[in-house]
């Protein structure tokens, strides 16, 4: 066997060797992915699902500043889930509809 053939073998194994960490570390990556994307799937489950209606309350918390649907883009922070009928009293007592979403226009209550 000549010096050529030799080195053309050692260059052999080591591209062997080379990929098999490369295999290695890619599965890593897969596996790694895989558990994220199990993570991500069991947070959804466990999210609780929007309510169809908001309510937003004033910084003491007793007054009603504004009525929102569930999907408004700017409920505020002090908001929280109502039941139809109790969007719908809100309004029926003079609580602000949000200019956003509009809920008066989407529970049908249009001055």
């Amino acid at each position: 066997m000549n010096d050529a053939e030799s080195s053309r073998l050692a260059l052999l194994h080591f591209l062997e060797r080379v990929q098999e960490r490369d295999l290695v570390r890619t599965r890593r990556w897969i596996a790694d992915e895989e558990r994220r994307e199990a993570e991500r799937r069991v947070g959804e489950e466990r999210h609780p699902p929007t309510p169809e209606w908001l309510i937003e309350r004033g910084l003491d918390r007793k007054n009603t500043v504004a009525v929102h649907t569930g999907e408004c883009w700017d409920p505020g922070k002090r908001v929280r889930p109502a039941t139809r009928a109790q969007a719908i009293e809100a309004l029926r007592q003079q609580v602000p509809a949000c200019s956003k979403c509009r809920p008066d226009t989407a529970l049908g209550i249009v001055d």
